[in-house]
This record gives C-alpha cells, structure tokens and sequence, in this order.
C-alpha cells in the first residue's frame, strides 16, 4: 500500500514551490536538502506532500519528545490509512549509572519505564517489518542501541487457525519470547491460560487474542476487545513478535557468557598489573554476580551493558538502533527518506550524544564497576548516523551552518499559504522608569488586554525558577497561569499545551521549550523578559524562533523587554522585518487577506494514556453534569460505590472510583 495524503488543502504560498523543488532534488538523488521555512508556512504538510510522492518510508527526528508528539498528530491527520508512529524514550525518570572520582560516589541506575510509550515502541518497529507505509515520529532516543531487527523478526511467532500444537507448548513459545504469566487482567505483554484457551495481549497494542484449542490443534483465534470483552473479529491468523527488543538465542547467550568471561580475565590482569587492587576486586564480584543471575533467569539489572556480548558484534562495533529496522537496498544503502525537524537543534544533539555517554562510561570502566564492552552499549556517533541514513531534508525557519554547507539546495518558504506575516516586534525597557514600572508589570498589563479579547498568551525567561516565580505571581493576580520547562513529566507537557489552547490556562511562562515547532495558533502575544542579555537563550536563532510563536495569528506581536540594543536582537529583528516586509509585498501584490490558522486541538497523549486513566476520564464526562448540579450528593454515592467495590475486593473498580473523586475535587 501506498501513501495517500488527506486533506482538504491545497499548497499554496511558496509551498508549490517547495514540494516540487524537493522532489527534484531528490530524483537527481541529492543527499542533503534544506527547506528554510518560516514559522507557520507548512513546513509539515510540504514534507507530507514529498512523502506522499516519493512513496517511501520515512524517518522524522525531532529535538524533543513534545515536538514529535505534536508531528506525530498531524502526520497522522495527513496520512489516516497509513501508519504514522511515534518512538521516544520510554523513561519518565532515568538517573544513568556514574561514578565521581572526586567524591568517590557510585550512583545506581534508576529508571522507570512508561509501559504506554514502551508499546509505542514496539509498534513502531513491527510496522517497519510488516509494511512499506510507514512514518516514525522519533526524539534522538532513535540512536540509541535496540536489540537485533534479524534476532527480533526471526522469533516471531505466526498463530493460526488449524495448527498442530499443543497449549503446553504454546505457553512454553510464549515464555521464550519475553511475555509473562499472569492470572489477573492482562497488559501488554502478558498472557493467561484458562481451560482449554490461552489468552494474550501482544506488546504493541490493546487487544487480546484469545486462541481456542481442540485437543492438540488450535481450533478458533478470537480478537476480543480488551476492555467490553466484545469480539472483534473471528480472525484465522495472527503475527507475535517478541515482548523484548533484545532477544537472544540460547547458543549465542552460552557464548556471551563465555566471552564476558575471557574479557573479565583480561581486565582483571590489566588491574593486577596497575595495582589496582580495589578496583579488581569490584569488578570480579559485580561481574561474577552478574553472570550467575543471568545463568539462573537469562537477566540481570544493567545487562544493558554487556549488549555486545549477547549481539556477537565486535568492540566498538556500533550498535543497532530504530535506523537497523528500516528498509535497505541489496547492496545495504538505506532506501528510506530522512526529515530532520527543527534542525539547528535537532543536529547538534544528534552530534553531542555520543561523547557524554563516553565520557560517563569511562570514568565507571576505569573504577572497576564495568567491563570495557560495557562503552559499546551506546548512541551512534555522528559520522555513524550519517552512514545508516539516505536522503536527507534538514527542515528550519534558521537552518545551522552543518545544513547550509552540506545541503546542494537551500530552498526558501518565506509566503504562508495563509497570507500571515511575521508578528510586529516593540521593545520596551526591562527597569522601571519614571511611570513605566518594568518589564513584569507592562507584560501583565499587556497580557490582560489580550485575555479579555479571548486570546493566549506567552511570556519566555532566562530560568525555570524565574519560569515557576512568574507563573505564580500571575495567578496571584488571578490570571490563569502555568508553567512550562524540562523538570516537568513528557506527557504533563503535552497536556499542559493542549489545556492551554482549550483555554483552560490564559498564559504559558517558558524557558527554551517554547521556540521550535510548537503550534499554538491561540497565542497574539509573546513577552521575551531580559531579552537583552546576550546568551544561548537570547541568540539570533533563539529570538527568531521566539518571535514564530506568533506568527500564526493575524493579531501577532512579540515585546522584547531590553535596556540596550544587542547583536542577536539587530539580527532577528532585521531578519523578521525584511521577511514580514516580503509578505506584505507578496498580499497586496494578489490581493491576500490574511487568515488565523484554524487547527482543531488534538492531543497524541489520548493515545498514551493507560486504560485506568482512560476510564477515569469517560467517567468524569458522564458525572461532570451531574456533579454540577449537586457535587455532594455526587461525592457521596462515589464514595459509596468505592466502598463496596473494596469489599468485593473488586480493587481495581475502587482505584478507578477514587481516582474520579479525586479529579472531581480538584476542579472544584
């Protein structure tokens, strides 16, 4: 099947431009191309249109997990029978093991692991072993070691009606492949026997397969849905794949094991021979714990670093990653297209992610608390990313010098479709004088005018501290308020942008998390404080890129708070300025009247959510009428109905009842 674009749009502006001078770049098999559009000119839907006619599976990066979310929605609006994934990092904490000489401090790995995101992942990588029409949607989490696609596709198992085998052996297959027994609800990733049936809810979605046995053959495979235990389909055949990207067969872990060994050995004698008594000593016991735990229940916690062992790749050898599942030509070059999103950020963490991770493992290496392969488990370097990917777009409204002195093309998308301009820019003084109080009691003063028109409004600072400060003071002047930085949960993020667009906050205060990509067409007003103070956050790029966030509305504006005039904002300034001067040109030229974006607000966490937040949720659109009629009587009968669900011991009905309470009062 081939992709097939939806939408009740036409490129427009200088998006016709664009697809076909893309298009052509890449039919004379051009490796980099740069697409320079500005905020708001459908940056996006050019790349859908060049997606849609090249016709082959494509890879999207972005910097940050918010980002890919918001790609991930509207590549899935453009493309509704294709498959459109999203693969992150699935931790909502991880602190990496470490060690600090300076100190002499050790810390343990912790993580924990977002079982929705986890089967995101999968489904990702089985898309890409099943079918053509696939779009990932992927943070920098896609350089990152993943187990073998050769080792992960070859285990799966093929389930079908009429086949010889008997329901002991199918829960023994099962087990091979990394999925647990369990006798309660299932999760993906689990499965249950009950009689003559076995049960099993795969890693990458929300369904069960219910296989029927007559006798020693499989009589009747049901997909049932997980949550009214209504029948799907009577379906004849099915794929499993592996619970676990990292399978291995038991050949090839006998000979891990033996090579850890032999690499113990020869590290062992390299520390005798320093004198490194205490760290020899470390080494011996943690690996020789390790290998007993994985002889015992093939696992052990970190077995992550000794990854190399169980692939049979060599030292230094770089690993597999989301890029090894993606289609190849026979001669091994990549035959899939590459969109790099955002890429002035997005390439240089492509760039840095290697070394920091190097840096980290060496110090824990040299201490004696892991095996030198253990600097094996790791991202791709660079060059090594650059090697495994085709052709690439780099897509940007300030494209980096890596994108312009690469890139045969550098293609302008300056004219939106929507006739918008680039916001008009006001700088204000940061330090009150005379009547003018500064820079937090003007914006206040600004914002409050556009809150009464109905529209959003942002305010970016230099801290997250300032960030949480400024977003408190709001709302003690009762304006509705939130906060938004890297401290907070992947998915609050998420949520917290699409509250804000509902209307349910009237102001987001940032820091650097509200540049690239985020479309917020809501916003008329953006507040850059301390825009003077020349930095990182305050770089020509970094403006510009503020500056963007308003470009989506036809009321747009932007006020930077300065005392003098930098470099960085002459730069942007000039730069929006002889861009918005474009625009206007180019509208009275063709009699454009310039139109808000119209964008319905969805929300890629709906789909992450688990299936107890999920009926929390139904639950309060049923009772919020209810509630607001008389909220005690309300509390009351929930109360009641969570109690006696506690003793029928139908704790699960309970937790889902208290969570509803709990959401019921904090509204109020």
């Amino acid at each position: 099947m081939g992709f097939k674009i939806f939408t009740k749009f036409k490129p427009a502006g200088d998006q016709p431009t664009a697809i076909a001078g893309l298009l052509d770049g890449l039919k004379k098999g051009q490796r980099h191309q740069t697409l320079l559009g500005v905020t708001g000119s459908g940056k996006t839907f050019t790349a859908a249109n060049v997606i849609a006619s090249i016709n082959k599976p494509t890879l999207v990066i972005a910097h940050n997990k918010t980002l890919a979310a918001q790609l991930a929605q509207e590549y899935r609006e453009f493309f509704p029978d294709n498959a459109v994934h999203y693969f992150v990092s699935y931790y909502d904490y991880y602190q990496p093991e470490a060690y600090m000489p300076v100190t002499d401090t050790y810390i343990e790995k912790e993580a924990q692991i977002n079982e929705e995101i986890d089967r995101l992942r999968h489904a990702s990588t089985q898309a890409l072993l099943t079918r053509k029409d696939v779009i990932i949607v992927a943070s920098v989490s896609c350089i990152y070691g993943l187990g073998s696609p050769v080792e992960y596709e070859k285990v799966n198992l093929k389930i079908e009606v009429g086949q010889k085998i008997s329901r002991a052996e199918l829960v023994r297959k099962f087990i091979d492949i990394h999925f647990e027994r369990t006798i309660a609800d299932l999760t993906p990733g689990q499965f249950r026997a009950l009689g003559n049936s076995v049960e099993i809810m795969p890693v990458s979605e929300r369904v069960i397969y219910k296989i029927n046995f007559e006798g020693e053959t499989i009589g009747q495979v049901l997909k049932i849905d997980a949550i009214t235990r209504q029948i799907i389909e009577d379906t004849k055949v099915f794929f499993l794949f592996p619970a676990k990207h990292f399978i291995t067969e038991e050949a090839q872990q006998k000979k891990a094991i033996q090579t850890i060994q032999d690499e113990l050995k020869k590290q062992l004698a390299k520390f005798q021979k320093e004198g490194k008594i205490l760290e020899a000593e470390r080494l011996k016991r943690r690996t020789n714990y390790d290998l007993a735990l994985i002889r015992e229940i093939g696992y052990c916690n970190g077995i992550e670093n000794y990854s190399r062992h169980f692939s049979g790749k060599g030292a230094g050898e770089p690993p597999d990653s989301l890029l090894s599942y993606f289609p190849h030509n026979k001669d091994g070059s990549p035959d899939f297209l590459t969109i790099i999103d955002e890429s002035h950020v997005t390439v240089p963490q492509l760039n840095g992610m290697y070394a920091g991770d190097a840096s980290r493992k060496k110090s824990l290496v040299d201490h004696g608390f892991r095996l030198p392969s253990a600097c094996d488990n790791r991202p791709l370097k660079f060059p090594e990313f650059m090697e495994r990917v085709g052709q690439i777009i780099y897509t940007s409204a300030t494209p980096g010098k890596f994108e312009i002195e690469n890139s045969s093309q550098v293609i302008e998308q300056v004219i939106r479709p929507t006739g918008l301009v680039d916001p008009q820019i006001e700088i204000k003084p940061v330090i009150e004088k005379g009547k003018y109080k500064g820079q937090i009691f003007d914006f206040i003063s600004e914002a409050e005018k556009e809150i009464k028109k109905g529209n959003r409004v942002i305010a970016t600072t230099l801290t997250k501290k300032m960030a949480e400060d400024l977003s408190e003071y709001l709302k003690e002047k009762k304006i509705k308020a939130e906060y938004l930085h890297s401290d907070i949960e992947t998915l609050d993020r998420i949520q917290i942008l699409t509250d804000f667009r509902k209307g349910k906050f009237d102001v987001i205060v940032g820091v650097n998390l509200l540049r690239e990509g985020l479309d917020l067409p809501e916003v008329t007003l953006i507040g850059i404080l301390d825009a003077d103070k020349e930095g990182f956050l305050r770089s020509e790029t970094a403006l510009i890129q503020t500056i963007g966030r308003a470009a989506r509305n036809v009321d747009g504006r932007v006020i930077l708070y300065a005392d003098h005039m930098t470099n960085s904002m002459n730069q942007a300034i000039g730069v929006t300025t002889t861009r918005r001067n474009r625009q206007l040109e180019y509208n009275k030229k063709h009699g454009i009247t310039p139109k808000t974006i119209i964008k319905k607000i969805q929300d890629i966490t709906e789909e992450l959510r688990t299936e107890h937040q999920k009926t929390v949720k139904a639950l309060l659109e049923i009772d919020r009428k209810m509630y607001d009629k008389d909220p005690k009587k309300l509390i009351k009968q929930k109360e009641k109905q969570m109690n006696e669900a506690v003793k029928l011991l139908d704790f699960e009905t309970a937790a889902i009842l208290r969570d509803e309470i709990k959401s019921l009062l904090t509204e109020k």
